[in-house]
């Protein structure tokens, strides 16, 4: 297999999970676990820069992307799901030790990941991925714990706003020095996909289940603490979701961790991949030789 990127799908506990995957199925593996609201397309141009030497594998989640999104009442639609989905995919695929990228979602996903199996996680890099309070910025993160704690008209009129094609543009664009480093199709595909019939639902049921992630950060901490992960933080520092604090954050409990702050936001990647890759090469290359 050489670094072309083939898509491929496959049935997993009667779901179809679609994934992305490049390399050498013998390299050591690295797993891509993608954030809301957007699915492995964000890593289209990651997977070919680091396929040379790694496994890339990089899924869809429930109900996002090419993967199935069955109705609320036929799939639960927690991050305690969405993280067995992806344990029985990499089950499936017979991987059993991978270094895994987190970004937003794909963080509590890959947290669940580790405490379940602490000795398959070799590595963890982290691209604007939370495991700490200190990361949420106020004025985005008030309303989604006010909608958890007390569901209703009131309170769900504002988080509905994260589902319009202003606020996925934003997502994208704002913390960029230079926006037109950012392709467009980005936020036009995400919004295609956010808007299918029923995914709104999907979008607020996981909203309702984010604060199950924060209950689970102590737990999270000790797993640092006791297993020394090594660890990469590459963070758009102008994040209005996840600030730099959250990144900073990391060397509370792994002193060891390698931070660095990019002159980006949310989505680091569409505007910083040269240096992202080249810190995640630079990395990997020395944590698991």
């Amino acid at each position: 297999m050489t670094s072309a990127i083939h898509h491929r799908t496959a049935a997993v506990r009667g779901l179809e999970v679609f994934y992305r995957e490049a390399g050498d199925p013998d390299a050591p593996t690295v797993l891509l676990l993608h954030g809301f609201p957007t699915s492995s397309h964000m890593f289209r141009r990651l997977i070919p820069a680091l396929a040379d030497r790694y496994h890339v594998i990089a899924p869809d989640h429930i109900g996002f992307g090419q993967s199935a999104m069955p109705a609320l009442g036929d799939f639960p639609y927690t991050f305690d799901a969405l993280a067995e989905v992806t344990s029985a995919l990499l089950q499936h695929l017979g991987v059993d030790r991978f270094a895994m990228y987190v970004q937003d979602y794909g963080a509590p996903i890959g947290w669940r990941l580790a405490l379940q199996s602490p000795d398959r996680v070799t590595a963890i890099i982290t691209q604007n991925g939370n495991a700490y309070e200190e990361g949420f910025v106020k004025p985005f993160w008030d309303g989604v714990f006010a909608y958890a704690k007390s569901p209703g008209p009131d309170t769900e009129a504002p988080v509905r706003g994260a589902l319009t094609p202003e606020i996925t543009r934003w997502q994208y664009v704002h913390g960029v020095a230079d926006p037109s480093l950012v392709s467009p199709d980005n936020w036009v595909h995400d919004q295609a996909l956010l808007d299918r019939p029923g995914n709104d639902e999907i979008q607020l049921k996981l909203f309702r289940d984010y604060p199950t992630n924060v209950d689970l950060y102590p737990q999270v901490h000790q797993y640092f603490r006791d297993s020394r992960v090594p660890l990469l933080a590459v963070w758009g520092a102008n994040d209005a979701i996840f600030g730099p604090e959250g990144a900073e954050a990391f060397g509370q409990d792994l002193p060891d961790a390698e931070i660095h702050l990019l002159d980006s936001g949310h989505f680091a990647l569409e505007s910083h991949l040269e240096p992202i890759t080249e810190h995640i090469r630079d990395f990997l290359a020395r944590v698991l030789a």
